[in-house]
Order: C-alpha cells, then sequence, then structure tokens
C-alpha cells in the first residue's frame, strides 16, 4: 500500500532532473501513504518521471524499492496482488527470473512480457503505472471496484497522475477552478463521481479502467473491467448449493488477503460482513487474529458490545475504544484530511478506527463490499418493497417508478428541492447526470435488486465508502484488505439470482447461510446497524451552531460558489428540520475549501 505519482513532458521542455524534482514535490505530498520508503525514477531518454512513497507489506526489504525497473519499462504501484504467487509460477515457467518475493516485481515482469492483457490476470487491489520505454507511453489502470485511487491532470504540455489530488497543488501554475456542479454533485451524492474529479482540469480514472496515455498526450481506453448482474429473478438451485459454492471462494479469497510479512488483524464491527471473514479466518484457516472495533458512548445503536461477543466466541484478541467525540470538530476534522471532500458520515468512526488498530498492526481485513455484492442495505429493502406493493395494487397512488423512488432521499444527501435552495436551482451538468442514472435505473428489465446492487457497486462504493476507508486508513498508514470484493467473490455475486440474495424485508441470504456455519442463528437475525456517527442525539443544533459559525458572511469560502443568500436560506430551512447529514456534508466542504486552493469558474 503506497502512493504514487509521475509526469510525462509532451513537449520534452524540462531535463531529466527537473522532470524528477517536480514528481518529487508530488510525491511527498503523501508521506502518510508511504512513510517506510522513497524514491523516483526517470527516463534517460526523457519526457517521464515516476515517483512512489512505500508502505512495506510484502517483501520489506531494500529489493521491494519502487520504482521498479526493468529492460523497457519502469513501474510504480500501490495495492496489493493477492494472486501473485500463482502468476509468478506461470512466469517462472514462460522464462522470467525474480530477484525479490514482492509482488511488484511479479507485476513489472506481466506487463513487460503480456502488456495491458496482464491486468486481467490481477486479483487485487492497485492503481498503477507502467512507463513502456519501447513504445514511449504510459499505461494506467485502477482496480476493479477502486478500493485504489487514482488521479489525472493535464495542462497543453504535461500529464500528471497521483493517488491524491493534493500532489497536483505542488505544481507550477496549477488549474485550481472549481465548478459549481461539481460542488453540487458532492453535495447530491457525497462524493465528487468518476470520472469527475473536484477541480475542473482534474479527473479520476474510474473503477476497472485501464488507458494507455502516448508521447504526445493522447490517451486510450485499453481495458474496462464491468460487474454486470444476473437476469435471473430465482433459480431452480437450492440456497445450500450456492452457499456451498460461496464458501469454498471466500476460504480461498480470505487465505491469499492473510499474505503479510507485517502483522495483520482485522476490523470487526459485530455486523455479518466483517463477522463472516474474520470466523473463516479463525475456523477455517486456524488464524487468530487481533480485531479491533469502536463504539460510541451512550449510542443505541453502538456495535461494540456484538463485536466482544463474536471475538469471545471466536478467540480472536480483541481491542476496542468508547468514543465521544464532538460531532462539529469532527466533520471539521474530517475536511482538513481530505484530499477531494467526502460527505460521507463514517469517515470519522474509520479514522478513530484506523487509528487504534495501526498501534497493533499495519494490515487489517475488513468486510467492505458485503452490501453491494450481495444485496444488504435498507434502501435496497424499501425500495423491492414498494415494488412489490404497486405489482399488487397496494400503493394508494397508481403510478411507481423505481428510478425515482431509488434515487431520492433514500441515497442522496441533497434532493433536488435542496439543491435548488444552497445553488438557486439545480445546476444543467446535475440534472443530466441524475437523469441518466435514473433512465438507467428505468430502461433495464433485469430483478431490480440485482440493478440496485450493480449501480451501487459502480458508483457508490468507489464514491464513498471505498475512498472513505482508503483515506482514513491511509492518513494512518494502514493498509485495509476488502476480502468481499476478491475477483471470484465478485465473478459469483454477478451470477446470483435476485431470491438467492433477497427475501421479504431481508438481503444477504447466501452469504447469510455461509455465515451460518461458522456463527449462531439468533447473531445472524439481529438488524443491521450499519457503520457511522449516530446523528440523532449526538449534537444536531451543535452542529447546526458550527455550521452557522462557519458560513458567517465575509468569512466562509462556499459563498463564492452558491452566494450568501442562498447559504442563509439554508440555514434556515435546517433550523425548521435539522437533517444532520446534509448540515455535515456542508461542514465538511467548507472546511475543506478553507484547506485547499480553488476558485470558481
Amino acid at each position: 500500500m503506497c502512493g504514487i505519482a509521475g509526469l510525462l513532458d509532451l513537449h520534452g521542455r524540462r531535463s531529466p532532473e527537473a522532470l524528477g524534482r517536480l514528481c518529487v514535490r508530488m510525491r511527498d505530498t503523501m508521506v502518510h501513504r508511504g512513510p517506510d520508503d522513497a524514491g523516483v525514477w526517470t527516463d534517460p531518454a526523457g519526457g517521464c518521471a515516476l515517483g512512489h512513497r512505500r508502505l512495506s507489506i510484502i517483501d520489506t526489504s531494500a529489493a521491494g524499492h519502487q520504482p521498479m525497473a526493468a529492460a523497457g519499462g519502469a513501474l510504480v504501484f500501490n495495492g496489493e496482488i493477492y494472486n501473485f504467487q500463482d502468476l509468478k509460477r506461470e512466469l517462472e515457467a514462460a522464462g522470467e527470473r525474480f530477484v525479490s518475493h514482492s509482488d511488484t516485481e511479479v507485476l513489472l515482469a506481466g506487463l513487460r512480457r503480456h502488456g495491458e492483457a496482464f491486468i486481467d490476470r490481477l486479483d487485487g487491489m492497485y492503481a498503477f503505472a507502467y512507463w513502456d520505454s519501447a513504445r514511449r507511453s504510459l499505461l494506467l489502470a485502477r482496480d476493479p471496484f477502486g478500493e485504489k485511487p487514482l488521479y489525472l491532470y493535464r495542462t497543453p504540455d504535461l500529464v500528471a497522475f497521483a493517488s491524491e489530488l493534493s500532489a497536483f497543488e505542488t505544481l507550477p501554475d496549477f488549474d485550481d477552478v472549481i465548478e459549481c456542479e461539481t460542488l453540487a454533485a458532492y453535495c447530491c451524492l457525497q462524493y465528487v463521481p468518476a470520472p469527475r474529479a473536484i477541480y475542473r482540469a482534474t479527473s479520476k480514472l474510474p473503477p476497472g479502467a485501464a488507458i494507455r496515455i502516448d508521447a504526445a498526450g493522447a490517451a486510450s481506453e485499453v481495458h474496462r473491467f464491468a460487474f454486470r448482474t444476473s437476469a435471473e429473478a430465482s433459480s431452480s438451485r437450492p440456497l445450500g448449493q450456492w452457499a456451498d459454492e460461496l464458501d469454498e471462494i471466500l476460504v480461498e479469497t480470505i487465505r491469499t488477503r492473510l499474505i503479510s510479512d507485517v502483522p495483520l488483524g482485522a476490523f470487526l464491527s459485530g455486523g455479518v460482513d466483517s463477522s463472516t471473514v474474520v470466523a473463516i479466518a479463525a475456523k477455517r484457516l486456524n488464524r487468530s487474529l487481533d480485531t479491533f472495533s469502536i463504539g460510541f458512548a451512550g449510542a443505541a445503536d453502538s456495535e461494540h458490545e456484538e463485536a466482544r461477543a463474536v471475538s469471545r466466541l471466536l478467540g480472536t484478541r480483541h481491542a476496542d475504544e468508547i468514543c465521544d467525540p464532538d460531532i462539529a470538530d469532527a466533520a471539521v476534522e474530517i475536511g482538513t484530511l481530505l484530499d477531494e471532500p467526502n460527505g460521507d458520515s463514517s469517515c470519522m468512526p474509520t479514522l478513530m478506527l484506523s487509528r487504534l488498530t495501526r498501534r497493533t498492526v499495519k494490515v487489517a481485513l475488513s468486510g467492505d463490499g458485503g452490501d453491494e455484492m450481495f444485496g444488504g442495505y435498507g434502501r435496497y429493502f424499501a425500495t423491492l418493497r414498494d415494488e412489490a406493493r404497486f405489482q399488487a395494487g397496494e400503493l394508494p397512488y397508481p403510478q411507481w417508478r423505481p428510478d425515482l423512488a431509488y434515487y431520492s432521499s433514500r441515497i442522496f444527501t441533497f434532493t433536488e428541492r435542496d439543491i435548488a435552495i444552497l445553488f438557486g436551482g439545480m445546476p444543467p451538468g446535475l440534472d443530466t447526470l441524475v437523469g441518466g442514472l435514473r433512465q438507467e435505473l428505468l430502461g433495464d428489465t433485469r430483478p431490480l435488486g440485482n440493478r440496485l446492487r450493480e449501480v451501487d457497486a459502480r458508483d457508490y462504493l468507489p464514491g464513498a465508502v471505498l475512498a472513505k476507508v482508503d483515506r482514513m486508513s491511509m492518513r494512518q498508514s494502514l493498509e485495509v484488505r476488502a476480502p468481499l470484493l476478491g475477483l471470484r467473490v465478485a465473478e459469483f455475486a454477478a451470477r446470483l439470482p435476485a431470491d438467492a440474495c433477497f427475501g421479504i424485508g431481508q438481503g444477504k441470504l447466501v452469504l447469510k447461510e455461509v455465515a451460518r456455519r461458522y456463527l449462531p442463528e439468533d447473531w445472524l437475525a439481529r438488524p443491521k446497524k450499519g457503520f457511522g456517527i449516530p446523528m440523532r442525539g449526538w449534537g444536531d443544533r451543535h452542529l447546526l451552531e458550527r455550521a452557522r459559525a462557519l458560513l458567517r458572511p465575509g468569512e466562509n469560502r462556499l459563498a463564492a460558489w452558491v452566494g450568501q443568500a442562498n447559504i442563509d436560506a439554508f440555514l434556515a430551512d435546517q433550523d425548521r428540520a435539522p437533517m444532520t447529514y446534509r448540515i455535515w456534508a456542508v461542514v465538511v466542504l467548507e472546511s475543506w475549501l478553507r484547506r485547499h486552493p480553488g476558485r470558481p469558474d
């Protein structure tokens, strides 16, 4: 797990040394992503520089140093390739020879031999850049679900890439224009959706994509992964058979995620996903892990007691921490830590959990991805319940549309009404984006539950969930691995008929069937709690007062985009009916704007 950065000089105006110095400045904004080692490489022929900050996990020796170069190319890599040992054996059989035990060297050898076709073989979380010196081109790639970030920035004579947007802010004459509709998209979704990024001149490489950029700056997509769910509503295959298959896939997937040359543990929230991962590691793979959880003082939906009970059952070495944070201070802190705004309130507990975990281990397993892969969100159940009632003629109105039901306050932080208050109307770009999401959902005849899993895996999972986990854990120099997003797990989840995921008012049926083999039945029947700061009763008015202080006329930055009158209208609306998640998102945004450059378009 690392931080990567690099530059292409499109017109050869900089010497290799000058390009290298620029790359080092970018690289060293991300020391938290890689405190163990640092390196920079420049092509002797000029035109390309690669930088790397290293968090040493696999082969911690100097043999794993990056950038890693060999005849014909050089590589910077962030992440883990979990099947690297199998790939290494195949490459050795084909004549490759290796000097390290690192997955980076295996990736470099595979790319040199097979080019972008090698990406199809990778089971892992990754973002990498490979400079092909013979073709004078840069290959950039990102893992299927976007666990690892990769940003791009272009000027007329430069292409830059980095793991975090803040790296670009070090470049001369950085174009820091931020468009109003981008801020509106953030408020609506909690995140800036790919391929857009917060700055107009920047972009994100979409999850599962790979592009090749030639020496003139021309880019072409050469690979794209798609999580495409099944058209089957039901299957004659019993649920137990699906569970048999998933059980074995999970055992092998978790086994590869346990490979580490440094101490490894696991997040344990007490929910189905993380508990199943830890249970399989303990009972099938005989690994007694260090596990970690946090709780919130006086909060009814805190899961720390459940996590303690699961730990006792599985025999893990458990540590937890009961927190009582100031919600307003928490929102401001999150805004100062992020390289791009993220309005997910669970950023704060994720940061607290990462701090606790990093005191003991350097790598942690998590249950991230289980809700999208297997159908676990309450908003799915509500929408499916609406669909069933509509088909039965039980709704009190004659028309119902799944797209309008789902793309509403069920998943949007700000609805169209709220956007209109803060932004004075619905920006055209956001209106087009929302319309496209709804039309896509409306125009598909596959089972609704499967469609919801698919769109969330493509958009919400990388945009809000995985971005949150990556930024908060890497701020603590902690690597987090998500077995439920393994390649074989995802391929299995895509094949599932709807009735293997969803029942009446419940989801994750096949995953729970696997969990029953390791965990008590009564524990599985508990309602889902989620992982976030308990908002209600935790200072709704206090957060609103902090928002008022931050957004005072003449002192805030947000007014440069939306105007003070709209800010005042938003605050007045929240005063009448506070919605803490909206206030949280705006406080995080204002805090972020105060920390970073940015001009209205």
